[in-house]
């Protein structure tokens, strides 16, 4: 998912230890990425036109740290789902 240049860093941070920020949420979210290989509620991007008409992509406004997990988890080669839902706002 690209997402814009504000959320950047802070969705790398939680990618670089997505087993973390899974243990730290309540259980039925880690079962749920270990029987799903995806999250269990959509993150909410929208679309970056909404912020600024000449931009491009996606902004995470709620959902970072489960978009963080899932490039995580796909950098280390954990299970995940080949499809994801999310909720976009559009123009």
């Amino acid at each position: 998912m690209p997402t814009g240049e504000s959320d950047a860093g802070c969705i790398e941070s939680y990618a670089a230890d997505p087993v973390y920020w899974v243990k730290v949420r309540p259980l039925e979210v880690g079962r749920h990425w270990e029987d799903h290989g995806t999250w269990l509620r959509p993150p909410l991007p929208i679309d970056r036109r909404l912020l600024d008409p000449a931009d491009s992509g996606l902004q995470v406004l709620e959902g970072r740290t489960r978009v963080g997990v899932l490039r995580g988890r796909l950098r280390e080669q954990m299970r995940v789902a080949p499809h994801h839902q999310a909720w976009v706002g559009r123009p």
